[in-house]
This record gives C-alpha cells, structure tokens and sequence, in this order.
C-alpha cells in the first residue's frame, strides 16, 4: 500500500515519514479498518476509514488504473462501513483542483471549509451518499 501511495500524480505525499507503516497498521487494525483491490496478485488500489472520528483517512488508485470504477468500490465499501459503525457524518480533506475532490463531489460530499495546510474539508451526510453514482471517476 505504501509503494502504490508514493505512485500517485496528485496529493502526493511530500514527505514519506508523514505517514508511516506503523500509522496504516493502527488505521486498519484499531481506529479503523481497511479495504484493497487486488487483481492477478497486485493491489490496483486502497482505502481506509476511521471510525472514531468518522473519515476518509485514505483512498487511491494507481495512475494507470484510474477511471474503472476500482475508486468507486473502495469508496463504498469505506462508506457503507462507516454508516453501519454508527457515523452521522463523514469527513475527508483533499486538495482543491484534483481530480480526486471533483470524485468527491460528484458521490454527494459538500464543501465545508479550507484547513491550515490549504486542503478542503468535505462532508457527506447520510441523506448525500450517492450509493447508484457512476462507475467511473468524472
């Protein structure tokens, strides 16, 4: 999951010790869990959800496997999961001006503000969960 992380073209981490194994291994295992697309033994892409303070911690895709609806399911799955843990809403941050904040808005997720580091916060209530979207990422 790391190796496919530092893969990304946008919300590339700057610094890989931000982020560290023993965060994802935490992410997954105590505050949260996670979800993988794997097809012929590689990982196309993952998410992960936290429910204590219910978010989107992470979710990509490889490059070169955006735009088949890989996003789409690890979105859901991180989604339906977060509903079921008992969440009123959901937040995430992204960049502004990526593609990944356009797949955001697109599935229902309002805009609710600029944080410190420039990334927007968004929402998704569950009345705006768009679980019958398109399959592929706008």
């Amino acid at each position: 999951m790391n190796r496919l992380r530092l893969q990304v073209k946008e919300n590339v981490l700057s610094d890989p010790s931000l982020v560290t194994a023993e965060m994802v291994v935490e992410a997954i295992s105590r505050s949260g869990r996670g979800w993988v697309f794997v097809e012929d033994g590689e990982i196309l892409g993952f998410s992960i959800a936290r429910s204590k303070d219910p978010s989107i911690w992470a979710l990509f895709v490889l490059p070169e496997c955006e735009g088949r609806g890989i996003g789409h399911a690890l979105h859901e799955a991180a989604v339906d999961w977060l509903w079921s843990q008992g969440a009123q809403r959901i937040w995430l941050s992204t960049d502004p001006e990526t593609r990944a904040y356009s797949f955001y808005r697109a599935r229902g997720w309002i805009e609710k503000g600029r944080l410190a580091n420039g990334e927007i916060r968004l929402e998704l209530l569950p009345e705006k969960s768009l679980a019958s979207c398109p399959q592929q990422a706008p």
